[in-house]
């Protein structure tokens, strides 16, 4: 319905912003990471939008980057997980820690957020998984896809973020998945 706003920005209350738009005052909801680049108080700005309509309130919540817009729509879309919980994840890491984290499966980084539990976080994980990526700006933190599958293996084995890591560092970069499992167990059999 309201994809961009475009105007003065009038207050900063975090976070909550009020745009002037030739007279109308929008308020927006906006993660930090979006609050933090906006420009000083009646500079113009555009922020991307996306409307939520509830029984009891219509809420308008803005990004700075499509990425951002594309991180909170996919996150919104998660069982449980409301936009302000959305805000909450997208205030407390980057999409790119995200994303990140989610191709790593750490779970870790997500209960660091305020008001994201355990079970949150491995809902989170597992939902997000194969949505995040290069299609919205972002790529895998361990490289190439093979290093991806053979992380993702040693993760579904039971190894720990910090073993799959260290055992994947180890491994030459144009290694083969099942070449690149087989030397990573070897490694962390020692």
């Amino acid at each position: 319905m309201i994809g961009r706003l475009q105007g003065l920005l009038a207050e900063k209350n975090p976070p909550q912003v009020l745009v002037d738009c030739h007279g109308v005052g929008y308020e927006v909801q906006v993660p930090m990471g979006t609050f933090f680049n906006l420009p000083a108080l009646g500079e113009r700005v555009t922020l991307l939008t996306h409307f939520v309509v509830r029984e009891d309130a219509q809420i308008l919540y803005g990004f700075g980057l499509p990425a951002e817009r594309e991180a909170f729509r996919q996150l919104i879309k998660i069982s449980g997980v409301g936009p302000r919980t959305a805000l909450a994840v997208l205030s407390g890491m980057s999409v790119d820690e995200l994303s990140q984290a989610v191709s790593l499966q750490e779970a870790g980084r997500l209960v660091k957020v305020p008001g994201i539990g355990k079970k949150t976080a491995e809902r989170l994980l597992l939902e997000l998984k194969g949505k995040l990526g290069p299609d919205i700006g972002v790529t895998p933190h361990a490289g190439t896809d093979n290093q991806v599958d053979i992380l993702q293996a040693l993760l579904a084995l039971g190894y720990s973020d910090k073993e799959a890591a260290a055992a994947l560092k180890a491994l030459p970069a144009d290694v083969g998945v099942s070449d690149g499992i087989k030397q990573a167990l070897k490694a962390l059999a020692k």
